[in-house]
């Protein structure tokens, strides 16, 4: 990620094993890994599986339940597995910051601290989704939550990664921070749409309709904002490159996302990976906003201090 934002100078990859150099790379690793973990939790759901182990934090009373196991155990135990794996993870990160902080910017070791506390919230929450037995106001939060850590690690590696703005910004970052917003809203929607299965009780017994419905309908918002910020990119000359690069990749993830949904809707979810597609380009579309608008807040600062 960070040659991809500018190329690194000789004196930059001299510099790769500093304090903040060896903490960007575990935060874009990080945000991989949790990218890859809302995958699974959403495999983990449309597979029926949330409740494959019946305790927590173990599973069949053990760390493996080798008796037990098949596609849905599977798929469950390696969703808390994973968890597991980046809650030590954001230890590291929390301790490594502050171990480091003085080499570091202040607002670093605060922010690695605010991540260990919403994962740490997110495993409570995930225990609660098997003692209460999925019920849909956990879930739905289980969700959010996994996103605002993702978000916060997001923000946390594109602010420390090196970018050289050009000053044209505007009030796209202001644009692209609208979005992401709209954007979370409608996954948290999206996620109560999965937890309450509404879409299947509306098509068979009309049932939980209204939420369906709110969650096709408030697709509008965040479509206009994102179309929004893609138009202004092009209008706006001599962008940073990125900037427009991820506008780009905004647009055509949100295009995908609205196939995805018109697929899974039309094929009353009986497609299972077309579901997890759904909200991992959901996440991937909240990213590229959330990145969007980082990079552009840098873009303006350095206007400012040019001045």
């Amino acid at each position: 990620m960070t040659e991809f934002i500018v190329p690194q100078t000789s004196a930059e990859r001299q510099n790769r094993s500093t304090p903040q150099d060896r903490i960007r790379r575990w935060v874009w690793k990080l945000c991989i890994a949790t990218l890859i973990l809302m995958a699974i939790g959403s495999a983990t759901r449309v597979m029926n599986a949330g409740l494959a182990c019946p305790d927590w934090p173990l599973c069949y009373g053990t760390l493996v339940p080798r008796a037990q196991m098949n596609l849905q155990v599977f798929l469950e135990w390696f969703h808390r597995l994973d968890a597991a794996l980046i809650g030590v993870g954001a230890i590291a990160l929390t301790v490594t910051s502050w171990w480091n902080r003085r080499q570091l910017p202040n607002w670093l070791p605060w922010a690695a601290t605010f991540s260990l506390g919403l994962i740490m919230f997110q495993g409570v929450l995930g225990g609660l989704t098997v003692t209460q037995l999925l019920r849909f106001d956990i879930v739905t939060a289980h969700l959010g939550t996994a996103l605002l850590f993702f978000i916060t690690l997001l923000v946390m590696g594109t602010a420390l990664t090196p970018y050289q703005g050009t000053g044209t910004a505007g009030k796209l970052p202001w644009l692209g921070f609208t979005a992401a917003i709209l954007i979370y809203l409608q996954s948290l929607l999206g996620a109560l749409v999965a937890s309450r299965w509404a879409l299947h009780q509306c098509l068979t017994v009309k049932a939980l309709c209204s939420v369906m419905y709110s969650h096709i309908g408030f697709v509008v918002l965040p479509s206009l904002a994102i179309i929004t910020v893609v138009w202004m990119s092009w209008r706006t000359p001599a962008l940073h490159p990125t900037l427009r690069l991820l506008a780009n990749m905004a647009g055509g993830l949100l295009l995908l996302q609205i196939l995805l949904g018109i697929a899974t809707l039309r094929l009353h979810l009986q497609i299972e990976p077309l579901t997890v597609a759904h909200q991992v380009v959901g996440a991937a579309l909240l990213g590229s906003l959330v990145t969007f608008a980082v990079l552009g807040w840098r873009d303006r600062a350095s206007l400012v201090t040019a001045r």
